[in-house]
């Protein structure tokens, strides 16, 4: 793998804490972008084209009071099944891509894992580089740097671009409504990150049910990926049948809308309706034997039975 010169320079730059101020987690190391404002970068942006090398670095803060040994490596970004930032274990997309050098014999070898040591109270500087495979595909290729050390890990979110055609594509499916909530999945189908915005429409035979301006969902769903997601709906009509309508968009023209019918009775009141008739019924034959016994009781004495008593009728 070709390595960019900044690899040759340096391993890790090691500044004093007290020289470069910055911002570090309360509870001990931490992983961020490198950069020279003490606020730094969110993420590592980088654009490029297939067969480049793009280079960039991050920082391992060591606030401690005591050396810290840190493992970095690439990984590949994922979306969790509720539409969360996560990485995959194992890479084999930008993460494949993500390179360090490790000084081996007085060389400096590329490597995909790197295991550094930070002294205490040291920020270090880690440059690594993106080797780009000249069939990689066309748009965004998330991924991340991944620290681990004193049992925990960090990760830098790594947001690449490839240069070429782009498609912004979604789809809504599997729509359901159960206990005060709407249900449905979103797929990514091109091949770039989507922030998608949902509006939510119901509309049932007594009129309009729901009516949900589009909104952004705090989501960024990646390409090729499909999350699971709930919309609340904490008073829907007691007694109706309704169509329900999702309408989901997102950036460059990206469109999508699923549907799905639901009725609903109050099973309640439905179920005491049910219990009272049977009572009634139940009244209704306790009565009408007794009558037939009465009846037939009077037929055994010459007295004939009235038309009410035969037919069970109730005055």
């Amino acid at each position: 793998m070709p390595y960019a010169p900044v690899l040759c320079c340096a391993v890790a730059a090691l500044l004093s804490a007290a020289a470069a101020p910055v911002a570090v987690a309360d509870d001990g190391w931490s992983l961020v972008p490198s950069a020279s404002a003490a606020d730094g970068r969110p993420y590592v942006y980088a654009e490029g084209a297939p067969g480049t090398v793009l280079q960039d670095s991050v920082s391992v803060l060591n606030p401690g009071a005591r050396p810290l040994t840190v493992r970095l490596r690439g990984a590949d970004a994922d979306n969790t099944a509720g539409g969360g930032f996560t990485v995959r274990r194992a890479a084999t997309d930008t993460g494949a891509w993500i390179g360090f050098a490790r000084v081996a014999d007085g060389r400096r070898l590329p490597v995909r894992t790197l295991s550094l040591r930070v002294p205490a109270r040291t920020r270090a500087d880690v440059p690594f580089t993106v080797n780009i495979p000249a069939g990689a595909t066309p748009g965004d290729h998330p991924g991340a740097i991944v620290a681990d050390a004193d049992g925990r890990s960090s990760a830098v979110r790594l947001h690449l671009r490839l240069a070429g055609p782009t498609l912004s594509a979604l789809t809504v499916e599997h729509v359901t409504v159960h206990a005060g909530r709407i249900s449905y999945e979103l797929v990514n189908r091109g091949n770039t990150v989507l922030t998608p915005k949902l509006a939510v429409r119901a509309d049932g035979v007594l009129g309009r049910a729901l009516d949900r301006a589009p909104r952004t969902l705090p989501v960024e769903l990646l390409p090729g990926r499909r999350v699971t997601l709930t919309e609340p709906w904490r008073d829907p009509p007691a007694l109706d049948s309704v169509h329900v309508r999702l309408t989901v968009t997102a950036a460059d023209g990206a469109h999508a809308t699923a549907s799905t019918s639901v009725r609903f009775v109050p099973w309640g009141a439905v179920a005491g309706a049910a219990g009272g008739g049977l009572a009634a019924v139940g009244a209704l034959w306790a009565v009408r034997r007794s009558r037939r016994r009465r009846a037939a009781r009077g037929e055994a004495g010459g007295q004939p039975r009235t038309e009410v008593e035969w037919t069970g009728a109730v005055s």
